[in-house]
């Protein structure tokens, strides 16, 4: 590529292993059996209690959890926890995403967690994170200055009719592995 500096190069190469590698992560989340076992596996609880993801991209991870019988409490609505399961699966998915496959690799942990409830869940509600980006970022930054690095990420819960249920705010800690 004449004309194009070698570190315009390396910075577009770099960029386009990491979509391939979000677009591989998204593939796998779709996939309609491998999410399911990672679910049964390594989160039984979230599997059983109906969890699941309805959309992933970079930017943007939807996760629903419905009102049944293994996710009710006594006042015949969701389980906060159910609720707060789906919220966490949604920031954590992008985080997951951002981190596949990465040389170096990043441990992220969830390190705060706040929530508001404004409605009843009673049906099916759908966390929407839409930090994907900003995720990247702070993963990046840990991974070049070598230090642990935070960000408080959002997830809304929506109803049916589009009403708000429930607002978290999760704060994943992430920090790049040594390769010791």
């Amino acid at each position: 590529m004449a004309g194009h500096p070698k570190h315009w190069i390396h910075h577009s190469t770099k960029k386009n292993d990491r979509m391939n590698k979000a677009d591989d992560f998204i593939q796998l989340v779709k996939h309609p059996v491998k999410f399911r076992m990672f679910l049964l596996l390594k989160l039984p609880s979230a599997f059983f209690c109906g969890v699941r993801v309805k959309d992933i991209s970079p930017q943007k991870a939807t996760v629903t959890v419905p009102y049944k019988w293994l996710s009710q409490n006594p006042f015949k609505s969701t389980y906060f926890a159910c609720l707060a399961m789906a919220a966490e699966m949604s920031t954590g998915l992008l985080a997951m995403m951002h981190t596949y496959k990465g040389k170096p690799a990043v441990s992220m942990l969830v390190v705060a967690l706040q929530a508001t409830y404004h409605k009843k869940a009673t049906g099916l509600t759908s966390f929407v994170c839409e930090d994907g980006e900003a995720i990247s970022n702070t993963i990046a930054e840990a991974i070049q200055t070598g230090e642990g690095r935070s960000i408080k990420t959002r997830s809304t819960g929506k109803n049916e009719q589009g009403e708000l249920v429930a607002e978290f705010f999760i704060e994943w800690s992430f920090k790049a592995k040594s390769n010791r």
